[in-house]
């Protein structure tokens, strides 16, 4: 009994691997595994946070500061050391007072002069509150207030350029899987033409060229198919990997619970595409609402900011403070005190009129280069909507040929039945069939990346 029950688990096992359960991935989920997945994104919000926290550095420039220090020294001779000459000076009186002492000192065993300071230690506890400081503490945190919103801008800009790349790449491989239709249904064709050709064949009606043509033709595909396949492959792994979705390569390797390749099937196709007029923006809406129009404002502010606070660096500054504390040199004793500060750089207004100098050609830069921008901003409007337009009519032209050439592949295989034409003018036909088909396809799908881009910029 036991051995049937481990036959049993040896023979279901493999079969576990077969039985993995398929993914169906829209757009939209593609979207929103790479928003979740993707490190750059990630950093952007750490971005984000980084720049609050610094407006909290700089905020804490309002508020007193408390510091508490300490000291110590031992020095190797006492730092003062005082005899009687040194007081009453080098004359007789001084030598006598001297002389006396040191008598004294050596029938009591000290020293014949003075000394202190040979040690010490203190420590004392400080505050100090800016009252003024040049501008550059308020300037200081409106600056942090823009880099907190700049980073919001970029976080934005990198997700939608995140979210385009994403229907890029989604949209490449639904190209490729509508392709594989096509060459699937030319294959049929050509299946049913074979059948055609070597029932010809046996009435003598067809020679065995014909049906080598079609053998020819069959390989053809065949070999296509194999390019197209492996392709697809690779864009399903590239767009995979941008969006965190764990795949196997093989459908029997084990020890892994990441669905195999080929069941990772993608639902979305560009069937239900309206003209562009029904997405229709005004370019002046598009240019001013995009992210980069607001962060080109913040350009030119930040540096305007910049200036202020370098004028705020050759301005007075001025500041309250109260230390208490105790320390230990001559003798021990506890003090405090309150002081104020006020600090005028003179020397120092040569070198910051320059500096002032510098920033404003910096400032003027930044206008300059803020007014072309935004102009580009609205050339780029303009142009998002232009390819969206010559995408569309692109399309139409597309869906003709494709009505054209199945058209004539039908009137052609009519004639070749009635024997009125080659089976190489038949062959033809299909082939010029297949390359209108791959270019609806294309066109599809080129129409689908101008509109994902065009509506992007919502």
């Amino acid at each position: 009994m036991n051995k049937l029950y481990i036959f049993i688990l040896a023979v279901l096992a493999p079969l576990g691997v077969f039985a993995q359960e398929k993914v169906c991935l829209s757009l939209e989920d593609c979207r929103e595994m790479a928003l979740m997945n993707d490190p750059y994104i990630r950093n952007s919000h750490l971005d984000i946070l980084a720049a609050k926290a610094q407006k909290q550095e700089v905020l804490a420039e309002y508020f007193p500061s408390l510091r508490l220090q300490g000291f110590g020294f031992r020095a190797l001779q006492p730092l003062i050391k005082i005899n009687a000459v040194d007081i009453l000076g080098d004359n007789k009186t001084g030598q006598f007072v001297q002389d006396v002492f040191v008598k004294l000192s050596q029938k009591n065993g000290t020293e014949p002069y003075f000394s202190t300071l040979e040690y010490g230690y203190g420590a004392n506890l400080t505050l100090t509150q800016p009252l003024y400081a040049g501008g550059r503490i308020v300037n200081g945190n409106r600056l942090a207030r823009l880099g907190i919103e700049a980073s919001k801008l970029k976080r934005e800009i990198t997700l939608r350029t995140k979210k385009e790349e994403i229907g890029k790449a989604y949209w490449e491989i639904v190209a490729l899987e509508q392709k594989r239709s096509t060459l699937n249904s030319l294959d049929s064709l050509l299946r049913e033409l074979e059948k055609d050709v070597e029932s010809g064949l046996d009435a003598g009606v067809l020679t065995n060229t014909d049906l080598l043509q079609i053998k020819m033709k069959k390989n053809e595909l065949k070999t296509g198919s194999i390019q197209l396949d492996g392709g697809m492959k690779l864009l399903k792994m590239n767009l995979f990997n941008a969006i965190g979705q764990p795949y196997r390569l093989l459908r029997t390797s084990s020890g892994s619970d990441a669905p195999f390749l080929d069941d990772i099937t993608l639902t979305d196709r560009p069937d239900s595409l309206l003209p562009p007029d029904n997405y229709y923006i005004s370019e002046e809406e598009i240019a001013a609402g995009v992210p980069e129009r607001r962060l080109l404002e913040l350009m030119v502010d930040s540096k305007k900011l910049e200036k202020k606070m370098a004028l705020g660096e050759v301005l007075p500054s001025i500041g309250l403070g109260a230390s208490y504390g105790y320390s230990y040199t001559l003798n021990g004793r506890v003090n405090g005190m309150v002081f104020g500060i006020a600090s005028i750089p003179i020397t120092d207004w040569g070198k910051a009129s320059r500096k002032l100098e510098r920033l404003d050609y910096q400032v003027e830069k930044a206008q300059n280069e803020s007014r072309y921008l935004r102009s580009q901003l609205l050339l780029q409007a303009h142009q998002l909507w232009l390819d969206l337009n010559v995408a569309w009519e692109k399309m139409q032209v597309a869906q003709e040929n494709v009505a054209l050439a199945e058209a004539a592949v039908r009137d052609l295989m009519a004639r070749f039945h009635a024997g009125m034409t080659t089976l190489s003018e038949v062959l033809s036909a299909q082939a010029k069939l297949s390359e209108a088909s791959e270019g609806l396809v294309d066109s599809r799908i080129e129409y689908s990346k101008a509109l994902t881009e065009y509506t992007g910029r919502k």
